[in-house]
């Protein structure tokens, strides 16, 4: 089952300006998959553990925002993925990559060309001199989440409504699965990768393709608190400036941006990694292990910005000191609750005390980047206030993961930043700059002023 959580369809798209477009993305959670909360929290924790794991096995194959899913944001080297299960009707122009294309080279995991028209049946005398020009790219192993594809990859215009003028991209190459297995509605790959939808926007339109960002409205796992859409925006949008900061809220007539430095993954290109450097639970600074703040030369190492996993995960012993020390200052004042916590994968969770409505020692916590960055998390980030009604009283329970133990991953990514941790930021990211930016915003007011 996949998580329910931030799973983001694309329903329309807008323009800014002749520099900027924008997306809505919708957000899908059903409950009625999910008897209780306890169930709700105890799929989701599970199902971001298991999409963590996946990455760490990952070895230079398709994978999943920054994968935006016709769904969340990730590190697709696809650029846009169709599924079976909705007929595409395609261009006259429209034609089949060849064996011979970089496109296919960049599907296939960087094999070469020979290799590729071998496998589409070129005649061994035309592979020799190179001349396989009209034998297509083979089809290719793709997946997702919970889902895969087998797919073809195509090539066509791709036009895009702007203002003035429109938007069209030559060459677009695309994939158009034929065989599928509990696919999503389709993917468009925001990462690294010279497919993805920024790249391939970025040889037409750098201003457009080499700088986005997402605001995720707060949701907390009640669809009732999500009345519009989370922006999705290509593109710098500083001509509008000025409105936003008069308009948005009082509160937020000035915009700071905190920015880290992305990390090249040379095995893992097309992650969005950064470097923790360390946590701050109250008053107390942890400082991370080295893994989380920087990637070695065999890909492993550093933190994963990801908009399709739900909770962060971080390594164990890490993640004991962070969470033992936020138990050590909550659990002085609430009880533990042992229950709710193997119902839920949770840890720590804590019932309130009976005649309060919320917690109040709830220690403030804060993620220390590279570059000197540092992101204050709001509570509600990190901590989930519910009602049990076993015990008939409110629980919270802290939203941070075990990501395992790193000397039995295999290697792989040390930690990662999930969507709900990301909840009420615009996440930039600066394709030319190297950089992630974090600035906290007010996002359905903020969809509000860009539409």
């Amino acid at each position: 089952m996949a998580s329910p959580v931030f799973f983001f369809f694309l329903s329309a798209l807008f323009s800014l300006s002749h520099s900027s477009l924008i997306l809505p993305l919708s957000h899908s959670l059903s409950t009625t998959l999910f008897n209780t909360t306890h169930h709700l929290l105890k799929s989701t924790a599970s199902n971001s553990a298991s999409r963590f794991h996946r990455h760490r096995r990952q070895r230079r194959r398709l994978a999943p925002l920054p994968p935006l899913r016709v769904h969340p944001l990730r590190r697709q080297v696809l650029p846009l993925l169709h599924p079976p299960s909705r007929p595409l009707n395609l261009s006259s122009a429209a034609r089949r990559s060849t064996c011979k294309s970089a496109a296919c080279s960049a599907v296939h995991s960087s094999l070469p060309s020979s290799d590729l028209c071998a496998m589409a049946k070129c005649p061994l005398e035309s592979i020799e001199i190179s001349d396989c020009k009209s034998f297509p790219c083979p089809p290719f192993y793709y997946a997702y989440g919970d889902g895969s594809f087998i797919a073809k990859l195509y090539e066509d215009t791709l036009s895009i409504p702007m203002s003035t003028p429109s938007l069209k991209l030559p060459n677009f190459t695309f994939g158009c699965a034929h065989t599928a297995l509990g696919e999503p509605i389709g993917v468009a790959g925001f990462g690294r990768g010279v497919l993805s939808l920024p790249a391939q926007l970025a040889t037409s339109s750098p201003e457009i393709g080499n700088y986005f960002s997402y605001c995720l409205i707060s949701h907390s796992f009640d669809m009732t608190r999500v009345r519009k859409p989370s922006p999705l925006i290509l593109g710098r949008y500083e001509n509008k400036e000025k409105k936003l900061r008069n308009e948005v809220s009082e509160s937020e007539d000035v915009v700071y941006y905190s920015y880290t430095p992305m990390l090249d993954n040379p095995k893992h290109s097309y992650f969005y990694c950064v470097g923790l450097e360390a946590v701050t639970v109250g008053k107390r600074r942890i400082p991370a292990p080295e893994s989380l703040r920087r990637v070695d030369r065999r890909g492993n190492g550093g933190m994963v910005v990801d908009s399709g996993t739900t909770f962060t995960m971080l390594p164990r012993k890490f993640y004991e000191s962070v969470v033992g020390e936020f138990d050590h200052r909550v659990g002085a004042v609430y009880r533990r609750a042992s229950s709710v916590e193997e119902r839920t994968g949770l840890s720590p969770c804590f019932y309130g005390n009976k005649g309060e409505k919320f917690f109040a020692s709830v220690p403030k916590l804060a993620l220390h980047f590279g570059g000197n960055s540092t992101v204050v998390m709001p509570s509600m980030n990190y901590f989930y206030e519910f009602f049990d009604g076993r015990a008939k009283r409110k629980v919270g329970c802290m939203m941070l993961m075990d990501g395992g133990d790193e000397e039995e991953s295999g290697g792989g990514p040390a930690g990662l930043l999930g969507n709900y941790q990301q909840q009420g930021f615009e996440v930039v990211y600066d394709l030319e700059a190297k950089r992630v930016g974090f600035a906290k915003r007010k996002c359905a007011s903020l969809w509000d002023t860009l539409k």
